[in-house]
């Protein structure tokens, strides 16, 4: 009995076990695929293989273990038929997989095993091809359909390209195409050099099983070689066809042309060759090696311009702008379907190149093509043609089956991919679903490497557990030598020191350091404001500004992360308020204590660099740093609202105006009735009396302590009620158009790059804007105020600050107990900060070094104490906001493709131009001047809200008031249970408000200590 005959009665019998495993055993031939091996070399299988992949993978749609197809045996005779003509054979020291395992066992077999030079996947452009047959015209090929990631159709009416879409295909148009893939032809690593070749050794090979005739093998051969017309074409008036390829451009210097009687390029390889000599052509006689041809965009270019100037009368244009779309090193898998009214049954062939060819005009762009599909079949059937071709398509777009297509050994690796594949689909009811309906593409779309690689007992994906994993990594384990941790950062980031400043030229740098530095400046220099208020001048706006540019100059050239913005925090404005309070109340010198603690401080921190304490940062959880980060957040959009109410009492507007008294209001500036001490002491030391002031202007009123008076005066001078409107538009607009201009990069207008552009420098052309249309109305409204000379703000100090000073020298000592409590807040400020910049979702490269960024910010602490300066530490926001601003995304992306985040742009230059340009800006007053404030506190609003996404508990808080069918679907509400989401939330709700009334109350200063006992207790 024959083999496909025992194997079809296994299939339709319901007494299978009645069937002799003997008459199989005993068979004679196997029945394999020959056009599936590479070399089509006669090769052994072991006696248990060829039994299994009879059993498993002929004559059935799926494998025979799960489900079986009834429909299949009308190929029945015509496989019998091919497979008494094969020989069997498999690649030499091949191990193959056992059959009795599942498609998806066999497919990670063969993802499984290493990549040769031929084999390795690249990615894809699949284009689908229809035969058009028009009354009157010839009939050529046209595009109807293309891929890179998602279906892109040719619009019946339109002419144009449809949107990019999710493929939605029929289940019983898979089913066929596993059916042409079973029962057609397959030939793997073909060597051919064009499409004439191509079409001579496919028809050969389907005349090994079914007899064609002379004519209608020559029909079918001119219908291959029709020409393509695509849908970026431009027809003139005479249709010639261009008969020179791309690959001639590589032929050029080394291959003589021959001109046919039309003027066209005609390769050798292209003239009519014997069927016994074109099998050892396609191999032996090809006079490149097209995997070595390099077609570049001036290549494209220079053809074009050379077609301009010949008598051709069709031109192809090259669509430049969706070659960017395509990644490099991309190939081409073309679909060719149709139906012929001379065939009577389907010509199917599946060929794999090897290598890849640049095949002349036959896709869309010039891109070598690795996979041709061809279906032809007779006429009345071109609808379900069309299905098939979508599929196999969709199929070389699905990222198991690409891999599958390229590793492939013979004909039932593909079927397995096709049976793998199916396993995955989702079924769709009809009465449930329009199929009509286009699905928009997904903003994520989940890995597919679990389906490459087997999973050890079912468990989840390693990578994904490793993304949300801890802080524990080679920069945080502890050493045990003295500063080795700092050692072994300094070695870390010493070879990419350079890359630093090279990987820094980019206008989006530009962009970024423009925006940071206009965010720095103002809490900088209202540091220093609020500073000298409290300390009396001694630690002011200059003192700040300075200290900001020399910390943050030193830190961007030697920290181990460059990325963290330094800045000033609320903790440390606290412990500067009560150390000078403390210090008037006992006599003793502000400053020289203050050097005295901050060299304690820094002692302590080189300390801790030196014991690697800072591997004790791999403790601090999640939780603490969503509480941290969340409260930073929030404290930038409360303190923004809060000046901006500020305004409000500085410029108050009439609330009791009354219109018919509209002339009868004035406000002017007189000598004070009965002036205060502190008056008297101001006149006395300016040397100047009242009577030398001249009281009538308004001006004079602040500089000599006058006083208003008349009904049109408020507290602070005459109303101005359109400062507080203005300021209110100000500050809002700066917000809104800062939002839209950031998000206008997945917006529908402009090209690609400008949207980029415009997203990279939008707080900085918000800022722009606002200045000169302030400017412009000249509304008298707050502005940046910057020192306009660098010297210290009060005559009695230098800017360096002796230790001792006036203080007894037992204080040099006992300052070490602050100095504890200083320590600890700045080591938890900068560490806190520096681990949500590392984050592993940042896709950080270039590794950190907290022991190295401590030793910076400790080493600079001193020096800012010696010279009087402001301490300054990791700002969280500032910091994340210099992070988002630095973004890396794909700039190659599909149609339909959300761009990748492909990581941070890590380099010095930014901060190291913030902080210089923040030096500078003492001569630059001129300029700043004009900057108004509610744009600034705009800003700051902006970067406390922006800073927000991506922190999980905010996601969280969203639930409570949402539905369970409206909620999202998060990846920890599949697997925890809502009443535990919420109590966790909860939880950290509630540690959130203690730590913000601590931050707020003049406890602040323990705010650090907190903040780590939140982080134990939750740990526990």
């Amino acid at each position: 009995m024959k083999p496909s005959l025992v194997l079809h009665q296994m299939l339709t019998t319901n007494n299978n076990n009645k069937i002799s495993k003997k008459l199989i055993r005993n068979d004679e031939e196997a029945v394999l695929d020959r056009g599936g091996t590479r070399s089509m070399l006669n090769t052994n299988f072991e006696k248990e293989e060829l039994e299994g992949h009879r059993t498993l993978y002929i004559g059935v749609h799926v494998p025979l273990g799960r489900r079986s197809h009834r429909r299949h045996r009308h190929h029945g005779h015509r496989h019998r038929k091919r497979s008494r003509e094969r020989d069997s054979g498999t690649e030499d020291g091949r191990e193959s997989p056992s059959y009795t395992d599942t498609p998806s066992q066999r497919v990670q077999f063969l993802l499984g095993m290493e990549d040769d030079e031929e084999h390795i996947p690249h990615a894809l452009f699949t284009e689908l091809d229809e035969i058009c047959l028009k009354e009157g015209e010839d009939a050529e090929w046209k595009e109807t359909a293309r891929w890179l990631k998602f279906e892109e159709d040719v619009e019946d009416g339109g002419e144009r390209w449809s949107k990019p879409y999710v493929a939605t295909l029929s289940l019983h148009s898979l089913f066929e195409l596993r059916s042409c893939i079973l029962n057609g032809t397959v030939m793997l690593d073909m060597r051919a050099n064009s499409l004439e070749e191509i079409a001579d050794l496919v028809l050969d090979q389907h005349e090994t099983s079914v007899s064609l005739g002379e004519e209608v093998r020559k029909k079918i051969r001119n219908a291959l070689l029709k020409q393509h017309h695509h849908q970026n074409q431009k027809k003139l008036a005479n249709r010639i066809p261009i008969v020179r390829s791309f690959a001639d451009i590589g032929r050029k210097q080394s291959e003589p042309h021959s001109m046919d009687k039309n003027g066209q390029m005609v390769s050798p390889q292209a003239q009519p060759t014997t069927t016994e000599g074109r099998a050892d052509g396609s191999r032996e006689n090809s006079a490149v090696d097209f995997s070595k041809v390099r077609i570049t965009f001036q290549t494209v270019i220079n053809l074009i311009l050379e077609l301009k100037y010949t008598n051709i009368h069709y031109c192809s244009k090259i669509d430049l702008h969706f070659m960017k779309k395509i990644p490099p090193g991309a190939e081409a898998s073309n679909i060719l379907v149709g139906e012929l009214e001379f065939l009577e049954k389907p010509v199917v062939a599946f060929i794999r190149l090897s290598p890849a060819v640049l095949l002349n005009g036959l896709a869309e762009v010039p891109i070598t093509t690795r996979f041709l599909f061809i279906l032809l079949g007779p006429m009345g059937k071109g609808p379900q043609y069309h299905e098939i071709g979508r599929s196999i398509a969709t199929l070389m777009t699905d990222e198991v089956f690409h891999d599958v297509a390229y590793k492939a050994k013979d004909r039932s690796d593909l079927v397995a991919g096709i049976d793998e594949f199916l396993d995955q689909v989702t079924v769709l009811p009809p009465g449930e679903w329009d199929p009509t309906i286009r699905i928009e593409p997904p903003k994520n779309v989940p890995s597919q490497e679990k389906r490459k690689v087997p999973l050890a007992n079912g468990g989840a994906d390693l990578g994904e557990a490793e993304e949300h994993g801890g802080h524990g990594g080679p920069e945080l384990q502890r050493t045990g030598k003295f500063f080795g941790g700092f050692i072994l950062d300094i070695k870390r980031k010493a070879p990419h020191y350079l890359s630093d400043y090279t990987d820094a030229i980019s206008l989006q740098c530009l962009a970024s350091f423009l925006f940071l530095y206009c965010a720095c400046m103002s809490p900088v220099i209202t540091f220093g404001g609020l500073l000298g208020e409290a300390t009396e001048g001694r630690i002011s706006a200059i003192e700040s500004l300075f200290g900001a540019s020399m910390t943050g100059i030193a830190y961007s050239l030697l920290a181990g992360q460059p990325l963290t913005i330094l800045g000033s925090t609320g903790p440390v404005l606290v412990f500067e308020k009560i150390l000078f309070k403390f210090c008037k109340e006992y006599g003793l010198s502000y400053l020289s204590l203050r050097v005295c603690i901050g060299l304690w401080t820094a002692f302590f921190c080189l300390l801790l660099v030196a014991t690697d304490a800072s591997s004790l940062v791999c403790y601090i959880t999640r939780f603490t740093e969503e509480a941290f980060a969340s409260l930073i957040c929030i404290i930038f959009i409360y303190e923004a609202l809060e000046k901006l109410i500020y305004l409000g009492e500085t410029y108050p507007f009439n609330m009791h105006n009354d219109l018919n008294q509209l002339t009868q209001y004035s406000c002017v500036c007189t000598e004070p009735k009965e002036p205060s001490n502190a008056t008297l002491n101001y006149w006395q030391e300016k040397n100047i009396t009242a009577s030398d002031i001249d009281w009538l202007g308004l001006d004079v009123k602040v500089s000599n302590r006058g006083e208003f008076v008349g009904r049109a005066c408020g507290h602070h001078g005459p109303y101005i009620p359109d400062v507080l409107f203005w300021s209110v538009i100000l500050f809002f607009s700066t917000v809104a158009m800062s939002s839209f201009l950031k998000e206008f990069k997945t917006s529908r207008y402009f090209p690609t790059k400008v949207r980029a552009i415009i997203s990279d420098f939008a707080v900085f052309i918000t800022i722009m804007t606002m200045v000169l249309i302030d400017y412009g109305l000249g509304i008298p409204s707050t502005k940046l105020q910057v020192p306009n000379e660098f010297k210290p703000t009060r005559d009695d100090r230098g800017w360096f600050i002796s230790p001792l000073g006036p203080n007894p020298w037992w204080t040099t000592i006992v300052t070490f107990i602050p100095a504890l409590l200083c320590t600890i807040l700045i080591f938890m400020d900068q560490q806190i900060t520096a681990v949500i910049i590392n984050r592993k979702e940042h896709k950080l490269k270039k590794g950190c070094g907290y022991h190295l960024d401590l030793f910076v910010v400790g080493v600079m602490l001193g020096v800012c104490s010696l010279m009087g300066l402001p301490w300054f530490v990791a700002a969280t926001v500032l910091s994340i906001s210099h992070v988002n601003s630095l973004k890396l995304e794909s700039e190659c992306s599909a149609p339909g493709e959300q761009p990748k985040f492909l990581g941070i742009r890590e380099q010095r230059f930014t901060g190291l131009m913030i902080f210089v340009l923040m030096g500078s800006s003492v001569f630059m007053t001129s300029i700043l001047k004009h900057i108004p404030m509610p744009v600034l506190y705009g800003v700051f609003l902006y970067m406390g809200a922006s800073s927000l996404r991506g922190i999980q508990f905010f996601d969280r808080l969203r639930l409570f008031w949402m539905p369970a069918k409206h909620q999202p679907d998060f990846i920890y509400l599949r697997h925890v249970p809502l009443r535990k989401v919420h109590l966790f939330t909860i939880i950290q709700l509630s540690c959130l408000v203690l730590l913000w009334v601590i931050k707020t109350s003049r406890a602040a200063i323990v705010f650090p200590m907190m903040v780590r006992c939140v982080n134990v207790y939750i740990d526990r």
